[in-house]
């Protein structure tokens, strides 16, 4: 696909309110994390606590993201999106409150990371539910990638601009900006003119308990997604958590403070803008799960990398490569879900995938915040990057069989 594909994607009304609106929250969204994961480092100074409130944040979509997927296979998909935003606006502006009249403490910080992460995780499924409304559906690879795209413009923005604002004023900016960005969001998702088909999901008989449990029993039957989902969910938890808790790393690892956190993070989002451009720019289904893995192991090497040095400039480096490999490998598997998963399930198989790219790395860095207590912030990331390879090797082998079923769809 030729990036005059992505214009055409844009040239549309309804991609360019929807695409405008997710650049925007995002934004806010990162800006936030900077603020909040440099604030909690402050307060405690303890890798283990800001493992805590990454994993505060991303866990709930263990538990909510199968039923927050049923839900949105059966309801007004922007209204439910709407909802979970304003929370989230709520949630940013609450902890800006408690940091500017001095009552700030971490736990507080976990038990609203906690909340947040509910509402985000009703909002994952939903939002993406809308994607293949937006364009016509030769177009859906471009407007997936796109989707992609512009969040990691947004991880490159966000801390760009957060750094020098922690360092000039405070938190509380940040966190100001992403309660605002998160009410524009909302508001222009309303100026959406969508087919009802694909704003509202059709609802079933059943309950959503049962449409939830059918939607796991779906994923895990399938040949082509149960494979690649576990070895997304193994990258997910060994590898992508490590970004989750750069504090400790920026402090305790390479002796910066909140400008160098903001160097990494964008340095992590620009190189994620560019790997997802080359595979925006590719823009075909063949060879895709191939890359697809071959990006997680580019990962593990790179976050190996990452966690060995003590020299600021490789690591640097290092986490470009991260944030390259990670785009590729996200993009990758979301256009094969959405290409190989049956219409009725599209929403439930997204959300599982939401619970994997949230899940994975709130149990990853829980577990590395704890073993850095005992035996420091390496050795743990470096014998997980070691698993991961090997999960590699074995994904590697079933390849020729994953691929048609991924790619075009074929039974085994």
């Amino acid at each position: 696909m030729a990036l005059g594909a992505i214009g055409d994607v844009l040239g549309q009304r309804n991609p360019r309110i929807f695409y405008s609106g997710s650049l925007v929250c995002w934004t806010g969204s990162w800006m936030q994390r900077v603020a909040s994961d440099w604030l909690a480092w402050e307060l405690t100074h303890s890798a283990l606590w800001v493992a805590v409130l990454a994993f505060c944040n991303l866990i709930p979509s263990v538990i909510v993201s199968p039923i927050a997927g049923a839900i949105a296979d059966r309801m007004d998909r922007v209204r439910l999106t709407t909802a979970a935003q304003l929370c989230t606006a709520v949630y940013a502006l609450a902890l800006a409150s408690l940091v500017v009249t001095e009552t700030v403490r971490v736990e507080l910080m976990a038990a609203l990371a906690l909340c947040n992460g509910i509402a985000e995780t009703f909002a994952q499924p939903a939002r993406q539910c809308l994607i293949p409304g937006l364009v016509p559906r030769s177009q859906l690879p471009g407007a997936v990638a796109l989707n992609s795209l512009t969040y990691n413009v947004a991880r490159f923005i966000g801390p760009a601009i957060a750094g020098p604002m922690i360092a000039g004023w405070g938190v509380v900016p940040p966190m100001l900006c992403n309660c605002v960005a998160y009410l524009y969001a909302s508001f222009s998702l309303h100026l959406l003119r969508l087919d009802p088909k694909v704003r509202i999901g059709v609802r079933s008989g059943a309950s959503v308990w049962h449409d939830a449990a059918e939607g796991i029993r779906y994923v895990a039957r399938h040949p082509g997604l149960g494979p690649i989902m576990l070895f997304a969910a193994c990258v997910g938890l060994l590898l992508r958590s490590v970004p989750e808790m750069l504090p400790p790393y920026v402090a305790s690892q390479f002796g910066r403070g909140a400008e160098g956190l903001a160097i990494l993070a964008s340095t992590m989002g620009g190189a994620a803008l560019c790997g997802g451009l080359v595979v925006a720019m590719r823009g075909r289904l063949t060879g895709l799960t191939r890359i697809a893995t071959l990006a997680g192991l580019v990962l593990a090497v790179a976050t190996a990398g990452f966690v060995a040095t003590h020299m600021f400039s490789i690591g640097v480096v290092c986490i470009a490569a991260m944030g390259a490999a990670t785009t590729v490998h996200g993009i990758s598997i979301q256009t094969l879900l959405q290409n190989s998963a049956s219409p009725g399930m599209v929403g439930r198989v997204l959300s599982l995938w939401g619970m994997i790219v949230r899940a994975g790395p709130a149990v990853g860095a829980l577990v590395y915040g704890i073993a850095s207590e005992f035996v420091g912030l390496q050795v743990p990331v470096l014998v997980g990057a070691v698993l991961c390879a090997f999960a590699w090797l074995r994904i590697r082998a079933r390849l020729p069989r994953l691929a048609p079923m991924l790619e075009r769809g074929q039974a085994p």
